[in-house]
């Protein structure tokens, strides 16, 4: 016959009393072996109760494993009534005027029949929540926005028909950077409308030309499509770093700062602003720059005028040696 050890029940009651000390008071607890610690007089009752908080703390028990614990030493905490009954509760009780403090399971109808206690929500012994570490802030990965927008804006002169027209190229550059993994993209209207480019032909430009297809109709409050370039995913692998260039790109070529232009002038922009660095300055291969915006050579230095004619240019000029072309925003 094989022999059981009975497992100690969990006590469910902690007291705490502070006894006279020579230089204030100790507080000395029941369960705790080595305690009588001294506490000063002011701070003894904050002390006693941190301290059965603590015990509370390190033994929370379902409620089917709480019993009464008033019930179990015979109800000796208060004056007679009809019986345990009710949830059990956790239940603060002083006694011999402070200098005795418990904290114990108790059903509802003893913890109503004790004197000087009082009922502690399950909320107050919670597990102080740790604080948040701070995120880290992730790090762009590769290039800049500018530069980003600059290198999409070479695939796409590459890839698109030469014909392609400026609006056109203007949503293809906000496709290609907002497109997700599935090569599926989503322009809410904000976004169509503030490149005024809300209108249905520019996507049947880019229909025609084979380079995407719309899933919902331009009705709707956004345009989804899906993209038939899958060599775009390997341009910007990083879906954040596109989006922040799909907005850097959205900033240069708003509107408001080509004036009453049409979409010429805000690929044009764009694209000087893509080769532009902090101070207002850049400079650019002029084929590099005609093929971006879908122009000849020959056309590019009539634009450059309207420009800073518009004041949307502070000055540019080429330079027939290094056949480099430089301007000022």
């Amino acid at each position: 016959m094989r022999l059981r050890t009975a497992c100690p029940a969990p006590p469910g009651t902690w007291t705490v009393e502070l006894r006279p000390h020579p230089d204030g008071l100790a507080l000395v607890c029941r369960q705790c072996p080595h305690t009588g610690r001294q506490v000063a007089a002011v701070s003894a009752r904050s002390a006693a109760l941190a301290h059965l908080a603590r015990h509370a703390r390190s033994d929370l028990r379902p409620p089917h494993l709480r019993t009464c614990q008033c019930r179990e030493r015979g109800c000796r905490w208060h004056p007679r009534h009809r019986g345990c009954n009710g949830p059990i509760r956790l239940l603060l009780a002083c006694e011999h005027g402070g200098r005795i403090w418990r904290l114990a399971d108790t059903c509802t109808a003893c913890a109503a029949a004790t004197d000087r206690a009082a009922v502690v929500p399950d909320t107050a012994l919670a597990p102080a929540p740790q604080p948040a570490l701070p995120r880290r802030r992730r790090r762009p990965r590769g290039p800049d926005e500018r530069t980003r927008v600059g290198d999409m804006l070479s695939y796409l002169a590459a890839t698109l028909p030469a014909d392609s027209p400026p609006s056109a190229r203007l949503l293809a550059l906000q496709c290609a950077l907002r497109v997700d993994d599935t090569l599926h993209v989503r322009l809410p209207r904000g976004v169509l409308r503030s490149l005024r480019l809300d209108a249905p032909q520019p996507w049947r430009d880019l229909e025609q030309a084979n380079w995407l297809r719309t899933v919902t109709p331009s009705a709707s409050r956004g345009i989804t499509a899906r993209l038939l370039d899958a060599a775009l995913l390997s341009q910007a692998p990083a879906r954040p770093d596109r989006c922040r260039a799909a907005d850097c790109a959205l900033r240069m070529s708003r509107p408001s700062r080509t004036g009453a232009g049409g979409p010429l002038q805000q690929l044009t922009l764009t694209c000087l602003g893509a080769h532009t660095d902090p101070s207002g300055s850049g400079w650019g291969e002029p084929d590099r720059m005609a093929r971006a915006c879908g122009l000849s050579l020959e056309q590019l230095p009539a634009l450059f005028d309207q420009l800073a004619t518009a004041g949307l240019l502070a000055a540019w000029r080429g330079c027939p040696n290094a056949e480099n072309l430089y301007w000022t925003l």
